[in-house]
């Protein structure tokens, strides 16, 4: 059986061409519609890992959390400089010490016995605590006090008692006669409350204290320290 050829004329402007039909290629044709989607194709493979992306800009600020536990102690931090001085501050208020002091002399010779000595020749009794009427001191403020006497003995023995909360504290005694002359003297310490009263006297027969232009017979008395402070 013989081949069989198929040709197709090609001709434009210039020239007509007889070709064969399978070398022919014609005119564009118009763009044909869409066709319908297709199925959805089989999943693929995973692709290969990408590199890493460039860091991103910084997100929102977010809420507040809650509070969290208490953290352990730290370690005491260094001593810091010395800072500036202060401005001086205001003047306070004097304190106010209790005082109590009196100071007597005797005015009268040979004083009578078993009764307080009135040391009547004042010296010092600023806050009025002893009394010259009486010869006594009157303890208003508690606390340790010192009294003391230095007196002149002449004449006739002596028998001089310190008086205090209604006791003879202490009793001491100087035996003269004639014109002889002596002096005697005391100090003590003693824990009064107020309302105590504290005084000297003599015995009878024994009452040899005596004063004169040139002798003197002292009693003293003062607050050491307060128990009200």
């Amino acid at each position: 059986m013989g081949s069989i050829y198929l040709f197709r004329y090609y001709k434009n402007a210039n020239q007509t061409k007889i070709l064969p039909l399978g070398l022919c290629d014609g005119d564009s044709g118009m763009e044909g519609k869409s066709g319908h989607s297709g199925l959805p194709g089989a999943k693929g493979d995973p692709g290969v890992k990408g590199e890493k992306g460039e860091l991103g800009p910084p997100g929102l600020l977010g809420p507040t959390g809650p509070k969290g536990d208490t953290g352990s102690k730290g370690v005491r931090g260094p001593i810091g400089k010395k800072g500036f001085r202060g401005f001086k501050g205001s003047k306070g208020e004097v304190a106010r010490v209790p005082r109590s002091a009196f100071s007597a002399a005797l005015s009268k010779p040979f004083p009578p016995p078993n009764i307080p000595i009135k040391f009547e020749k004042v010296l010092y009794n600023d806050q009025g605590n002893y009394s010259p009427a009486t010869g006594k001191f009157n303890c208003s403020i508690p606390g340790t006090y010192v009294f003391s006497y230095h007196v002149t003995v002449r004449g006739r023995p002596a028998r001089i008692s310190l008086v205090a909360q209604n006791k003879k504290q202490f009793k001491a005694r100087e035996t003269l006669y004639g014109h002889e002359i002596d002096q005697a003297s005391l100090l003590i310490i003693l824990k009064l409350s107020a309302g105590d009263q504290v005084w000297l006297e003599v015995s009878k027969d024994w009452n040899g204290v005596y004063v004169s232009a040139e002798d003197d017979s002292i009693f003293t008395g003062f607050l050491f320290s307060s128990t009200t402070q």
